[in-house]
């Protein structure tokens, strides 16, 4: 199967649902499938009508287990083909974790290697109960790179992380949400209806504020110190059209209609 076969998207209105459709194989991804997820979420960063992205895995037995071990020998054997197929992750992690719209995470089931990553990468993760997380890598002897383990560490941090890479366990929902990497734990059956409700009350706030919200929570993280059109930016949401709106809005007792203005 193909990578393009392997990602598919639907929308309603502003949500956008990104499915990780390889469900005969734990929804895992070859080197195209991994180019292709980036390639959508770069599409979707220019689109300034989406409101949230949903990301799921197809079948319910997993949201993804990562790259598709047995294309390795084809696509992953020598020293160029690693470059490329890296390159590849990287542009998939990057598409997801650079997306500027909020980005939820509904997990079913198994969310192993570049699965845990992806699930990582984004703004909100809601999981069943059943769920299990982690990065066997070690058992293949294979080394995450840094680009792949960033998101983890932002997500996670040090501790988490290593204990997940250096005993290559899986962990259920609940250590997950312990270590950080799981929002919300829901029964199984209410995945994707957890997942779309957090993704309407996205939708439903004003789209630039989001946006901003998640840039300056981004900023933030990284620890060094703020320039003055920086901390400026944190002010233009009171010049635009939404802000008139949402506080018209309030006075007047109504709900809210954003244009993203």
């Amino acid at each position: 199967m193909s990578g393009a076969a392997r990602v598919a998207t639907s929308r309603e209105g502003g949500i956008v649902t990104v499915t990780l459709d390889h469900p005969v194989k734990l929804n895992v991804l070859d080197r195209s499938g991994w180019e292709l997820l980036g390639e959508v979420f770069e599409g979707l960063a220019g689109d300034d009508s989406v409101r949230c992205v949903v990301v799921e895995g197809a079948g319910g037995r997993a949201f993804s287990a990562g790259s598709d071990i047995g294309a390795f020998e084809e696509q992953r054997r020598t020293p160029e083909q690693v470059g490329r197929y890296g390159a590849a992750i990287r542009r998939g992690l990057g598409g997801v974790y650079d997306c500027p719209h909020p980005t939820v995470a509904a997990v079913r089931g198994i969310c192993v290697g570049g699965g845990l990553i992806i699930a990582a990468c984004c703004d909100v993760v809601v999981c069943g109960e059943s769920g299990r997380f982690g990065a066997p890598v070690n058992r293949l002897g294979a080394t995450m790179a840094y680009e792949e383990m960033g998101p983890l560490l932002a997500a996670l941090g040090a501790g988490a992380v290593l204990e997940i890479l250096l005993t290559g366990d899986l962990v259920g929902a609940r250590r997950a949400r312990e270590m950080g990497l799981v929002n919300r734990i829901v029964p199984d059956g209410e995945v994707g209806e957890a997942g779309e409700a957090i993704a309407r009350r996205i939708a439903a706030g004003a789209p630039l504020v989001n946006r901003w919200h998640k840039k300056f929570v981004r900023r933030l993280a990284e620890g060094r110190p703020l320039s003055d059109d920086e901390r400026a930016e944190a002010y233009e949401s009171f010049r635009t059209r939404d802000y008139r709106e949402g506080t018209a809005a309030f006075v007047e007792k109504r709900e809210p209609r954003f244009s993203g203005e």
